[in-house]
């Protein structure tokens, strides 16, 4: 029940928000899901684009945007999410591969990838996006790992979520 009020509340707050320029509420999506054919952990991370252009242009550099065909905002956009979104599977932090971004209704949905995972029984997830330009950020994760779904939302004071399978 507690799944469905976290989808329903998000959906309301990116239709509410889509509607004008600028937006009240600030959340993210990551969706975090393990492959076992794969052997890899697949991360969808999802942000206003607004939001995210603001961040990256205080962080790195002012002229940044996702309007023109910049070669170097992947990379900035690779940088950022490797420095705020971590995740730790059976105590060991994991490097994640940034495969790229794709931009839709004013949402930058990015896409990331651990590989070699084997087998999870432990997995901690760190979910720090934006938390350095908004206060009231909210970080909507999902984890679908072995089966097993969690939601949870992240804020700056609880930016981190734990789930164990053993």
């Amino acid at each position: 029940m507690r799944f469905l009020k976290v989808v329903i509340l998000f959906l309301f707050v990116f239709t509410v928000s889509s509607f004008s320029l600028e937006h009240k509420y600030y959340i993210s999506n990551t969706q975090i899901e393990y492959a076992k054919d794969k052997a890899s952990v697949q991360i969808i991370s999802r942000l206003f684009i607004d939001d995210f252009e603001d961040v990256l242009k205080e962080r790195y550099d002012e002229s940044l945007t996702f309007d023109d065909t910049q070669s170097n905002i992947d990379f900035y956009v690779d940088k950022y999410l490797s420095e705020k979104l971590r995740i730790k599977i059976d105590n060991s932090e994991k490097s994640m591969n940034y495969i790229g971004k794709e931009i839709e209704a004013g949402i930058v949905k990015c896409y990331l990838e651990i590989q070699d995972v084997s087998k999870i029984e432990t997995i901690e997830v760190s979910n720090e996006t934006l938390f350095d330009l908004y206060a009231t950020q909210q970080n909507i994760t999902k984890l679908n790992i072995n089966s097993n779904r969690k939601s949870f939302i992240l804020t700056k004071q609880n930016a981190k979520a734990v789930l164990n399978f053993n």
